[in-house]
């Protein structure tokens, strides 16, 4: 079972209705650029070299970008769909004649739903089901963990990754901005 590492630190924006609250975090190891990716691809029993799967994700990464730019959602079967999203400034135009793509437009945003099949749903909630949850600091303290015992959010407990179950995105109570 894969293991998701987390930390737990409280929340410390006074404007938060979450102050004082505590809070799991993932832990991340690393990031692997597209070559070290690659490099892991080919040595999953694949015919391919390291070279030729960096090839593939490069042109998967450009062709990504050209068909979003184009007003195009793709959808990877078993992982999910890439798509975009604008983002207004406040207030917008007072009149539909008025709108100005430079002056009422703040950020174009890259988005990614999760597969919700059945047979590959990897949705935020059966995402969580398939993980075992390791607190960083049972790891630091030499502690052993049972693998495949991490309890449900609402059990609590050691293992568990608790904070936000309900999908679609996550809510970090830490780094909220002033206010809820």
């Amino acid at each position: 079972m894969a293991k998701i590492l987390y930390e737990v630190k409280q929340n410390t924006n006074s404007a938060s209705s979450a102050f004082g609250k505590w809070f799991a975090n993932i832990k991340n190891l690393e990031t692997l650029n597209t070559r070290r990716l690659a490099n892991h691809i080919s040595e999953h029993g694949s015919i391919y070299t390291p070279d030729v799967v960096f090839g593939v994700l490069e042109k998967f990464r450009s062709c990504l970008i050209e068909m979003l730019l184009e007003s195009k959602k793709v959808k990877i079967d078993g992982l999910g769909t890439f798509y975009c999203t604008l983002e207004n400034q406040k207030n917008g135009a007072v009149k539909k004649e008025d709108f100005n793509v430079g002056k009422h437009l703040k950020a174009l945003h890259i988005r990614f739903l999760p597969e919700q099949a059945a047979e590959e749903n990897i949705s935020s909630r059966e995402f969580l089901k398939k993980a075992e949850f390791i607190n960083i600091e049972s790891l630091v303290k030499g502690e052993e963990t049972s693998p495949g015992t991490s309890p449900s959010p609402s059990q609590g407990g050691e293992n568990s990754g608790g904070g936000n179950t309900s999908g679609g995105g996550s809510y970090d109570p830490i780094d909220e901005p002033n206010g809820d």
